[in-house]
């Protein structure tokens, strides 16, 4: 049981170390993030209920409807959803990078979870292709998610509530696009794999660009600061 849940914890661990030691700037307190993974972690359960609820009364007509567009959108909107209600106005939410940790915390809290329980239900067999894909694509799902929470709170634009929506739908249609692949059961190998590279590409350039706007920032403070 122990190697188990080892080998369930691990690559989130792994994962999320990387996008925390890539600050470097101030860290953001372990607290926080411990408290955002644990909400992660915690929304796992009513997701499952939720997924379980509508499977039993047979609403979808498809396995697309269902996997694609219901489990995507739940999935996604419960991971926005904390974010926007507990860290978004959150006085240690300091930069644009944070949102990345947020969003990363947040989402592998629920990846963590959801991988225990099929390793707990399926057996170690899967561990390594979990850690490869639906692990990983989470905490860029979250990072991305996090980039354009923190774009959000930290530019002056006007559009704010637009740019919070796009919090929600870009790592909604990325998720859409990989359950899709997940369907196709003769091509998602080949179709996966670039998939992939491009959802890593695409995360850390996001990562890339809050990291230097986290900078601007940190630079512009200690430059007020000494006046």
């Amino acid at each position: 049981m122990f190697i188990l849940l080892t080998v369930a914890i691990a690559p989130g661990l792994a994962l999320f170390s990387y996008f925390y030691l890539r600050k470097q700037i101030a860290k953001e307190p372990s607290r926080t993030l411990f408290h955002t993974f644990i909400y992660g972690a915690i929304m796992t359960f009513p997701i499952l209920f939720i997924q379980h609820v509508f499977e039993e009364e047979d609403v979808f007509s498809s396995e697309f409807l269902r996997s694609v567009i219901f489990t995507s959108g739940l999935e996604e909107y419960f991971k926005w959803l904390i974010l926007l209600i507990a860290i978004y106005r959150h006085m240690e939410f300091e930069d644009a990078y944070d949102g990345i940790l947020y969003g990363a915390s947040v989402s592998l809290g629920f990846a963590t979870v959801e991988n225990i329980i099929y390793l707990l239900t399926f057996g170690t067999d899967t561990a390594f292709i979990r850690a490869l894909l639906p692990v990983s694509s989470h905490a860029l799902f979250g990072v991305v998610m996090g980039y354009y929470i923190g774009k959000a709170k930290f530019t002056v634009e006007s559009n704010k509530r637009w740019v919070l929506f796009i919090a929600f739908l870009a790592p909604y249609f990325l998720h859409c696009v990989y359950n899709t692949i997940l369907l196709i059961h003769d091509l998602w190998l080949y179709l996966i794999i670039p998939f992939m590279l491009f959802l890593w590409w695409f995360g850390l350039t996001r990562v890339k660009y809050a990291h230097m706007y986290a900078m601007r920032q940190f630079r512009r403070k200690a430059q007020i600061d000494q006046k």
